[in-house]
């Protein structure tokens, strides 16, 4: 399938009106308080569909959908479905405390509670991680998710003759800075104001997209006619879902388990989305790190002109995530059904790559050529939302937490917005530099899920016994935010070396797991004793290592409370902020919480 040049116009088009409409509505940005936080005026649709456009993009739509693809189906919904009674917490009990505070940052909030070193350190872990882990992810994802679309690795072959790799290759990094010069255009000049009015543009074209690709996928399962020029026609909704659900069950090529695609519950021992995780381990720390403590995230809402306007905003974004799966998830799962053995061809045989092609793939075959621009325009629009709120939201925590704070501490209004402006670029060209690294592994969702495993516990842990244990002395948090990274690497890294060195594998035999090593002659040999012991530990769900690395943190935590408890009280500034909550915020709090626990119970 080719893309006609009225799809390459309205892609065009789309992109150009997205950066125009963001750099007219953030002209006249002049304070820090104003480049930083959009003067805290966002109203509650502006900070709901910032917050969905921000967190959506090709991490999700060749990340996520990729893993649907695979064997993990609809489980891999777990992470959007509990995000949003995460939500809910963070709407009812953080963001009131950080508002009536009045923080530029969520370091800042540190430095209130513990100290100066405290806000230093996670300041500098959000950095890195915004950099190593979401941004060279969004760019990568987005490059490969471009590349399927247009093709232009195809073109490359075609053209100059390179062999497969080096077109793949070639054409990933044209990708990557194609989205960077893009997104960092509009993001350097007008900060928060122009990333939330682009994300409102593109969140909107996005979930439409996407309900667009699960309407006429179910419709071609159901019996529709696949156009050649793209499309399909006729075919039945009902018949399609049905369809669905009974080609969802499948034989796992390794284990030989019978797994249900449709499922969203796990084995408590699944390797990637076990079920003791999801509900009452590993998953709450990355969702509360991500959604509550993480100022790529929370920098919307902490530009909210009031307290109610920020939650209504947050509950606006609950009712997105819970609709996430129906236009992703599901989309990658017909895109199994339909074009698996023509995707799997096309990525070589690799399952990982070729669930990384399978939506752009289901975009351009089956979404007609009057849509088809707009959609690619809005998933391409997907991966600048993220990359530029990422952008902004790493210039925003070095120009307050480290220039302001170290180089300048009386640093003019002006002098801040030109210090963000010019770290912006900065940024951006280093993430695109990077941005190839997450293709060494199996999956970008994977990869930006394990990376942040480094700083999440000792983030959550930090903040959550800091506001629960009024006298955790600045020495715990400190200890949490530095042990944090080096328990989870000794939990993750050795897996890594003991496969890629040597390796190790899991092998199943007569109803018994046992550790094997491949040799160089392709034979296999039992491991035993320790090693074999500390394998499978480390083998173990990341999710259930982040869950005891964070309960071993809030031990030592308490431990060192105990020893060397505060004396003095803890003193916050207060904001001008209406921190009024309406009674309404419980009630839908309440009505988005029982939602989510029907959704399980549908798809249990």
């Amino acid at each position: 399938m080719t893309l006609s040049p009225f799809d390459l116009l309205t892609f065009i088009v789309f992109i150009a009106a997205v950066v125009g409409i963001s750099l007219y509505v953030s002209r006249k940005e002049k304070t820090e308080e104003d480049y930083f936080l959009a003067g805290r005026r966002l109203t509650w649709a502006l900070i709901g569909f910032s917050l969905i456009a921000s967190n959506i993009s090709t991490e999700h739509f060749v990340g996520m959908a990729g893993r649907a693809f695979t064997r993990v189906g609809l489980a891999i919904a777990s992470y959007e479905w509990m995000s949003a009674i995460t939500l809910v917490i963070v709407a009812w009990w953080l963001l009131p405390k950080f508002l009536r505070v009045g923080i530029y940052t969520m370091p800042e909030y540190l430095e209130y509670r513990y100290d100066r070193a405290t806000r230093t350190i996670m300041a500098t872990y959000l950095m890195v991680g915004y950099i190593v882990a979401l941004l060279a992810t969004v760019l990568y994802s987005g490059a490969r998710g471009l590349d399927g679309v247009f093709g232009f690795s195809d073109h490359l072959r075609e053209r100059f003759g390179l062999e497969s790799a080096a077109a793949g290759r070639w054409a990933t990094i044209g990708g990557i800075w194609f989205i960077g010069i893009v997104a960092a255009i509009y993001t350097i000049y007008g900060g928060l104001k122009a990333v939330v009015w682009s994300d409102l543009i593109q969140g909107a074209a996005l979930l439409l997209g996407g309900a667009l690709c699960l309407f006429l996928g179910l419709k071609l399962l159901g019996g529709g006619e696949l156009l050649e020029e793209g499309g399909v026609a006729g075919g039945s909704l009902l018949t399609g879902w049905q369809a669905l659900r009974e080609r969802a069950l499948i034989v796992d090529a390794q284990t030989g388990e019978i797994i249900n695609r449709l499922s969203v519950l796990r084995p408590w021992n699944d390797p990637e989305v076990p079920w003791l995780a999801v509900f009452v381990g590993g998953l709450w720390i990355p969702n509360l790190f991500y959604w509550g403590l993480n100022q790529f995230i929370t920098q919307r809402a902490l530009g909210a002109k009031s307290l109610a306007e920020g939650q209504r905003g947050i509950f606006l974004c609950c009712i997105f995530k819970l609709m996430i799966p129906f236009i992703i998830v599901i989309p990658g799962i017909i895109a199994f059904e339909v074009f698996g053995d023509a995707i799997l061809q096309r990525a070589g045989g690799d399952v990982s790559k070729a669930g990384e092609q399978a939506y752009p793939y289901l975009i351009t075959h089956i979404v007609p050529p009057f849509l088809r621009g707009v959609m690619l325009a809005a998933l391409a629009g997907a991966v600048m939302s993220t990359f530029n709120s990422g952008v902004n939201s790493a210039s925003t925590i070095f120009t307050i937490d480290i220039y302001k704070r170290y180089v300048n501490p009386h640093a003019t209004p002006k002098r801040q917005v030109s210090i963000g402006r010019i770290a912006t670029a900065v940024i951006a060209v280093f993430a695109c530099l990077i941005a190839p690294l997450p293709g060494r592994f199996e999956g970008v969702f994977n990869y930006i899920q394990e990376i942040w495993g480094f700083i999440s516990p000792g983030i959550v842990a930090a903040f959550l016994v800091g506001l629960v244990v009024k006298r955790a002395p600045a020495v715990a948090g400190r200890t949490a935010l530095i042990l944090g990274p080096i328990l989870y690497a000794c939990s993750r890294v050795p897996k890594w070396i003991m496969e890629g060195v040597y390796q190790f594998k899991l092998e199943s035999g007569d109803g018994t797991t046992g550790v094997v090593r491949t040799l160089q002659d392709g034979t296999t040999q039992a491991v035993e004793g320790f090693a074999a012991l500390y394998y499978r530990f480390c083998a173990l769900a990341f999710l259930h290592h982040m869950a005891i690395v964070f309960i071993i943190l809030v031990i030592v935590m308490v431990v060192l409370t105990a020893w060397r408890p505060r004396r003095e009280p803890i003193t916050y500034p207060t904001s001008r902020l209406d921190t009024h909550v309406p009674r309404s915020t419980y009630v839908l709090g309440v009505l988005i919480c029982l939602l989510t626990v029907a959704l399980y119970i549908i798809f249990r």
